[in-house]
């Protein structure tokens, strides 16, 4: 490990403790549903193409060109900043954001600004509120709609090599993206980072964008610690490098509280590698910005009856959606958070208990939440990060027939998970893999006979002790039935298994157990 990155390490786990810490987020999120850019026909699905292919004299702001505001994009930022119960102004008004960087093609950024009132795209009230019980609720001080700028991708180079080659790829300027900004609301950087899980899944509710995609959802965060001067830390690539990034800046600012050494207002950037933030620049305020109204675009009218139809024309809400899984269906609280947080699964989940053995058409509830269970416990875990839903192979059809197969005694919940597995990998229909695998349940047949009488009668031929042991104390025999369940890999039930480890105890004891 470098000396940054141990002290990296040793200021982290400083960060415990201490004078508290207030956090603000800036988050960057690409409208990635949208087909071309904020300002230009150029497309905004820019990734992997090669660098500076995808531009147009508008985007690169050519003398003599001018903007066309994109009206699906005003549209989606009105939903995004909707879906965050932000209040809608009845105009919204573009500036030109002055400031020279390679990566800004115009030397200034069309962005928005609340200078004259309301008049981003988002306004104050909107909120979201972070779950766990503790009432924690992050306001959102205003949603703007802006353009991306372009990306500057460093060459080799390490420590102690040298000044690393920089080059710009002007594909993604003029990308728009909606910029969320929040209130100072949060004290922790796990706070931080499951506000940002909360808000990527709702931007994907709403089909507003795909967090999945590089770069399409990023934050900056703004510390301060015991009322001390703001810091914003920038040029962190995912929540997780947030998360540290924030650790490290917490305590960075503890430390040098402690050592009387004043903290300066400043723009720092995450170092990955050494896992510190270092210093960039002075933290500019808005007037160093030198904000101009865009002339070039006029002021864009949304009114009441607009905002209302965008609002109506929403997907359900997360929240929406968690409530109804919890009244409708009877979910447990914790079941209908996580899968009503993620629209891929909660659509899956819709589409499985709406077939004919899913629960839907009054056929009761039981394999409507059995579906849950198993997208949430099983299917969550085959897939565990977005890229690997590419490759599943698991439809609402699967679902759906294995959770009737559950309700109706035919297998247990355990060849239903077994199951589950295959038809992920291959697709083949649950029956066949059920048939194939031999997955069925395994019951009694006949009066002492079977295989699972047999399978029984081995069991409590080797578990002399533990079959004695149940004698005395009827709790113990559940070891018993672990062991038969283990014998018959899951597939056996757990009535009959029960029902014949008893009629086993007392016919070699010569009685029972006293009912």
């Amino acid at each position: 490990m470098s000396g940054g990155g141990a002290a990296g390490a040793a200021l982290e786990a400083a960060a415990e403790g201490g004078a508290p810490a207030r956090i603000g987020l800036e988050v960057h999120c690409q409208l990635t549903s949208l087909a071309t850019k904020l300002f230009c026909p150029c497309p905004s699905a820019y990734r992997g193409m090669e660098p500076n292919t995808n531009v147009c004299p508008v985007c690169m702001g050519l003398p003599g060109t001018l903007p066309r505001l994109n009206r699906r994009a005003v549209e989606t930022a009105l939903m995004v900043a909707a879906s965050l119960g932000c209040s809608t102004p009845e105009r919204i008004v573009f500036f030109r954001k002055n400031y020279f960087y390679p990566d800004l093609p115009k030397n200034f950024q069309i962005t928005q600004l609340d200078a004259y009132g309301p008049s981003s795209v988002g306004g104050g009230g909107g909120g979201v509120d972070l779950g766990g019980g503790g009432g924690a609720r992050v306001r959102v001080r205003r949603v703007q709609l802006e353009e991306d700028p372009g990306r500057i991708v460093y060459g080799g180079g390490g420590a102690g090599s040298g000044p690393r080659p920089a080059l710009v790829d002007y594909n993604r300027a003029g990308t728009a993206l909606v910029e969320i900004v929040t209130e100072p609301d949060m004290d922790s950087p796990r706070q931080a980072r499951r506000f940002l899980g909360i808000l990527a899944d709702a931007v994907e509710n709403i089909g507003a964008a795909d967090p999945s995609l590089e770069g399409a959802v990023r934050a900056d965060g703004n510390v301060s610690v015991g009322g001390g001067p703001r810091v914003e830390v920038k040029n962190v690539g995912s929540f997780h490098d947030l998360e540290k990034a924030l650790h490290f800046e917490i305590a960075r600012q503890r430390s040098l509280a402690g050592r009387g050494i004043p903290v300066e207002q400043e723009t720092r950037h995450w170092d990955q590698g050494r896992r510190v933030t270092v210093p960039a620049r002075k933290k500019e305020a808005d007037m160093d910005y030198r904000y101009l109204l865009e002339a070039d675009i006029p002021p864009v009218a949304v009114g009441a009856a607009a905002a209302s139809a965008l609002a109506g024309g929403m997907p359900e809400g997360v929240a929406a959606r968690r409530a109804r899984y919890a009244s409708e269906i009877g979910l447990p609280a914790q079941v209908a958070d996580v899968l009503s947080a993620d629209r891929f699964y909660s659509d899956l989940f819709d589409e499985a208990r709406s077939l004919p053995g899913g629960g839907g058409g009054g056929a009761g509830m039981s394999e409507a939440r059995e579906i849950a269970n198993m997208i949430t416990t099983d299917l969550m875990g085959i897939a565990d990060t977005r890229e690997r839903r590419g490759s599943l192979r698991v439809t609402a059809r699967h679902l759906a027939d294995l959770a009737a197969a559950v309700a109706s005694g035919s297998i247990t919940r355990a060849s239903a998970r077994d199951a589950l597995h295959e038809a992920a990998r291959t697709g083949r229909p649950a029956a066949e893999i059920i048939g194939e695998k031999g997955l069925g349940v395994v019951g009694a047949a006949g009066e002492g006979g079977g295989e699972l009488a047999r399978v029984v009668e081995r069991v409590l031929a080797a578990e002399a002790a533990a079959a004695e042991q149940a004698r005395a104390d009827p709790k113990a025999v559940n070891y018993l039935v672990g062991k038969v369940m283990a014998a018959t890999s899951g597939r056996a039930d757990p009535q009959q298994t029960l029902r014949l480890i008893r009629e086993g105890l007392g016919a070699a004891g010569g009685g029972g157990e006293g009912g």
